[in-house]
């Protein structure tokens, strides 16, 4: 696992210091090593975490004719089915690491190569005779890769604190990219909060050569040769293909862990670890005394596989900002999930004892976990109830006061009758949202930009269940959950694997009839049927807690304090970017209790944050615009502004 950034200089010679720079920044991507190559028109580099072959391996890493330098971040988990491949064709290795297989199979697959690795990854391969960069990601986007094209240069970085080191990167903050996250609380790729630095796609590569780039996708959907008939059938299958993947992500030279939760997905990965491993250490974050603490469940499955278990307790106690203050710095990027605060300290738990952790990552996506995908369904049924009374019954759950807990009947309530006056996959965005379109524009001091409905109409195709699974596996996934695992993991050298998201359980997934993920109300039905005698009972049947803060409690407790210090007056009119008395009414409505708006205000205060940690140049903002939302209508209640389609 390692950071890696580079920069071309074909055109305009870099400044002295700049790829040290870069790679300083992202030196706990890879503690254990640095390198870097430089020639007239490129200059690329690595930060390693050593996982395999510690003795070898360090990057960059070049061909036998030097012509060829490959700086890699991630692992391949079939590299050694490669190995033997490139040693029948030929190939002599030097190493037993992976990143000497990306450069073999590179040389001699060409850009094909990319498709055939099952793993994660986030690649760069500088070609010196022909001037070209090839840079490629992981099908998942597990691994980040953000990228800025300027002056027919190309620059890149795993983060985007690489690319600011470059004194020609402007960190002016991107409209567009704005009105996105303050609708989901994160940046869709490929923008970034940052204008002109773009997130390469997953499964996509860029080939710059002498000025010129294109950006091709290399890892589309693969159809499975035989559809299970049966559910039974299909778990059959999907307990081989689990097998597979947790056993190749065990292998490691450094000591290897369970992130484990006490739920069905972590369960599910431990079971099948526990398979190809023996005493296991497992690692959790538990929130005793709360209305989301998992500990007994922990407990419980940790006991059944008789595993090294170690946990914190994440409680009022801890020194709460100084932990977001860091989060700040290496987030990197805005992304206002607040389970991000759980994970950095069960990352910096798991580096105490272990360099590589298996997560439950990416099954709630694959096989509908999630309660928003019944949601869309209840949505689907409500629409036949006359829009009038919908409305009304809004008017009244607005008046109910916010009730305690993360999410609570009030808060799942409200959302979903405010929803269910959405189109489809408006509904589908909101119910995991933050703030509506209406909200945005009491909110905003600029004009919105049309973005979201725009981004929805292109980005799912395909009908039924599947589509809002494969919206949620190129976004929400890629872009919130993989964007927060590796963050927080990679700030303490933690490398997180998600055995769910090898590509042939993917590809599985999705050919899947719908019934066999989201049967009736019983989600991820066909793991359920797997798991079904292989985990304890009460384990298989719980419902679903996320693995987040009590977001809406701390704000009213623990984190008032550092709430109100944060979004207060000064520090909200210096961005020009919001009104102050919208603000201050959300604030207040939150402390009074009049709703929970825990998961808006958490945005709100890490954008603040971030603008501040980083100096980002904000736009002049003298007027406020006209807000554009396309054919959307804004339907005022008696408590706040609505969104619903026309």
């Amino acid at each position: 696992m390692c950071g890696i950034a580079g920069f071309t200089h074909s055109v305009r010679r870099l400044p002295a210091g700049v790829l040290a720079s870069a790679l300083r920044s992202i030196q706990h991507r890879g503690p254990d090593s640095f390198g870097n190559f430089e020639d007239q028109f490129a200059s690329i580099g690595a930060t390693r975490l050593r996982i395999l072959d510690l003795e070898a391996g360090d990057q960059p890493l070049h061909s036998a004719d030097g012509d060829t330098i490959v700086v890699f971040n991630g692992e391949i988990f079939n590299h050694r089915e490669l190995r033997t491949q490139l040693e029948q064709a030929g190939f002599a290795f030097r190493t037993h690491c992976d990143t000497e297989v990306v450069l073999n199979g590179f040389l001699h697959w060409g850009e094909s190569c990319f498709a055939r690795f099952r793993g994660m990854f986030a690649i760069a391969i500088w070609i010196r005779s022909q001037r070209e960069l090839v840079l490629a990601r992981d099908r998942m986007g597990i691994k980040p890769l953000y990228y800025c094209a300027q002056d027919r240069e190309i620059f890149f970085g795993s983060e985007l604190k690489c690319l600011f080191a470059h004194p020609g990167v402007r960190r002016q903050i991107s409209i567009e990219a704005l009105d996105q996250f303050l609708s989901v609380n994160y940046v869709p790729g490929p923008l970034t909060l940052v204008d002109g630095i773009l997130k390469l796609a997953p499964g996509h590569m860029l080939v710059w050569r002498n000025g010129r780039t294109r950006i091709t996708e290399f890892a589309g959907r693969s159809i499975p040769a035989h559809t299970p008939a049966t559910v039974d059938e299909a778990a059959q299958e999907l307990d081989s293909l689990l097998s597979s993947a947790v056993r190749e992500q065990l292998v490691a030279d450094t000591p290897v862990g369970i992130w484990l939760s006490g739920g069905l997905d972590s369960s599910s990965v431990l079971h099948y670890a526990a398979q190809h491993s023996t005493r296991l250490k497992t690692f959790s974050i538990t929130f005793k005394g709360s209305a989301g603490d998992e500990s007994e469940h922990i407990a419980r499955i940790s006991k059944h596989y008789g595993t090294d278990h170690t946990e914190f307790d994440l409680n009022p106690d801890v020194d709460l900002p100084d932990a977001l203050e860091q989060i700040a710095y290496y987030s990197d990027e805005p992304g206002a999930d607040a389970g991000a605060l759980p994970m950095w300290f069960l990352s910096r738990m798991t580096r105490k004892s272990a360099t590589v952790a298996l997560s439950g990552e990416g099954s709630d996506e694959l096989f509908a976990g999630y309660l928003t995908y019944q949601a869309d369904r209840y949505r689907a049924a409500a629409r036949y109830v006359p829009r009038f009374i919908r409305r009304a019954a809004l008017a009244c759950a607005l008046r109910l006061p916010a009730q305690k807990g993360r999410i609570s009947f009030d808060y799942k309530l409200k959302r979903f009758l405010q929803g269910s006056l959405l189109s489809p996959e408006m509904a589908h965005v909101y119910w995991n949202g933050t703030h509506s379109e209406a909200d945005k524009h009491a909110l905003c001091n600029f004009a919105l930009t049309g973005a979201m409905k725009h981004w929805l109409d292109e980005a799912a195709p395909r009908g039924g269940l599947q589509r809002f699974l494969d919206f949620d596996q190129r976004y929400f996934l890629a872009d919130d959950i993989l964007y927060k695992a590796d963050r927080m993991s990679m700030a303490h050298s933690v490398e997180v694997r998600p055995p769910f998201l090898d590509p042939r359980i993917v590809d599985f997934a999705a050919a899947l009839p719908e019934e066999f993920k989201l049967h009736g109300r019983t989600s991820k039905y066909v793991l359920r049927r797997l798991m079904a005698g292989k985990l304890p009972a009460e384990i298989l049947h719980r419902p679903k807690v996320g693995f987040d803060i009590p977001a809406h409690d701390w704000f009213r407790g623990p984190l008032r304090r550092f709430l109100l210090d944060t979004l207060n007056r000064e520090t909200v009119e210096a961005t020009g970017l919001f009104r102050w008395p919208a603000v201050e009414r959300l604030i207040a409505r939150h402390l009074e209790r009049k709703e929970n708006a825990g998961y808006q205000l958490w945005g709100l205060m890490v954008l603040l944050l971030w603008i501040r940690r980083w100096n980002i140049e904000l736009p002049a903002t003298d007027q406020v615009s006209e807000v554009l939302v396309g054919d959307l209508e804004l339907v005022a209640t008696p408590a706040q502004l609505v969104l619903s389609s026309s």
